[in-house]
């Protein structure tokens, strides 16, 4: 009985904070999203209508960055008042674990976690795609398909292209890779090491042309200087359809590696991607976790160690995030470390130092 009540209590003590801190952050990001937005008003002569859409659908984007900050600042500063205020010492006196203590807190954070990752899947994709449709349809007016470099997107025939580069002064491309659907398991593949795009026909050069069994072994294969390659659809077609790795789900882009694999395409970037739509949501219990203990060093350390500590934290793991997926999309370490690094290293820590608060 006694703990559920001192669970209850740390979890008001939670709430407030981090509800007030999701306010906050939101309406930071919003702001400086909105800033950006309203010089495509001025300089793009994009329609108030349509910025104010594109707005309301990245919405879901900026929740999922702002609730692991929320739930940081939440554990932070909840248990740093209890510990300043001394209740925390007293708990810790009566014999009371401080894992126990902060028990309802890492519950919390869990399940925020678990909000993140179903938003992340199933939300803030569609959301980005319809937010990044409104921008090409309202900024690409010219008469060619608005190839973006990086992008993955599907043509009207069961067809989908992938573009490493694009120059679009020269209206040159780079790393093509284009896959028809059949009625088979596997598509027949075009890869290209350049071309040339115009209105309806792209000009590969320097690539192979393979079609495949049913057991995905090669049956044909030949390699070519140039193929004129017909592109029937419209340009509504690609400004609808092309997505980067923010606007698919892990199942979508699972597929396209799987598929790209097999054309020789270097995928490492995007494994990266895959594996960090898994991990990244769980950023606010790594930050909990860790944040929870260090939170006794707030009756010592004053009122603004909880604001300072969040910033701290969550600017280092963001660099570590950040610097471990470069080295994985550079191929020196596996794609699932890459991604994986900084949650591990954060719950390492973590658990290391909750390990540590209860000897204090």
């Amino acid at each position: 009985m006694r703990m559920r009540i001192v669970h209850r209590y740390a979890a008001r003590e939670f709430a407030g904070p981090f509800l007030a801190a999701v306010f906050g952050v939101t309406v930071m990001l919003l702001g400086g999203m909105l800033f950006e937005l309203t010089d495509l008003i001025v300089d793009k002569k994009m329609e108030v209508k349509t910025v104010a859409l594109m707005l309301v659908y990245r919405l879901p984007g900026v929740v999922v960055l702002t609730l692991p900050i929320a739930v940081l600042f939440g554990t932070l500063l909840s248990l740093g008042r209890l510990a300043k205020d001394s209740e925390l010492t007293v708990l810790l006196s009566t014999g009371t674990p401080f894992r126990k203590v902060a028990a309802p807190i890492l519950l919390l954070a869990a399940l925020v976690s678990a909000a993140c990752f179903f938003l992340n899947e199933w939300v803030v994709p569609a959301s980005n795609h319809r937010a990044e449709t409104l921008f090409r349809r309202a900024l690409f007016r010219d008469p060619l398909p608005a190839v973006q470099e990086g992008i993955f997107f599907k043509g009207g025939d069961d067809r989908v292209f992938y573009v490493d580069k694009v120059d679009r002064r020269s209206r040159t491309m780079t790393h093509i890779l284009i896959y028809q659907l059949g009625n088979g398991p596997f598509p027949e593949i075009i890869a290209a090491a350049r071309g040339r795009y115009e209105e309806r026909v792209w000009f590969l050069e320097e690539g192979v042309r393979r079609r495949f069994d049913e057991e995905g072994f090669t049956v044909e294969e030949y390699w070519f200087e140039s193929l004129s390659y017909p592109m029937a659809e419209s340009l509504e077609v690609y400004l609808g359809n092309q997505r980067t790795t923010d606007e698919m789900t892990r199942k979508e882009l699972g597929e396209h590696i799987r598929l790209f694999k097999r054309s020789g395409l270097d995928v490492k970037r995007l494994e990266v991607d895959y594996h960090a739509k898994a991990a990244l949501p769980l950023a606010g219990f790594m930050w909990a976790l860790v944040g929870a203990p260090l939170s006794i060093r707030a009756a010592r350390s004053g009122r603004m160690f909880g604001v300072v500590a969040s910033i701290v934290l969550a600017l280092a793991y963001y660099v570590l995030a950040s610097l471990f997926r470069s080295l994985g999309g550079n191929g020196i370490v596996q794609p699932w470390l890459a991604a994986w690094t900084a949650n591990l290293v954060y719950a390492a820590g973590g658990l290391a130092l909750l390990y540590r608060a209860d000897r204090i």
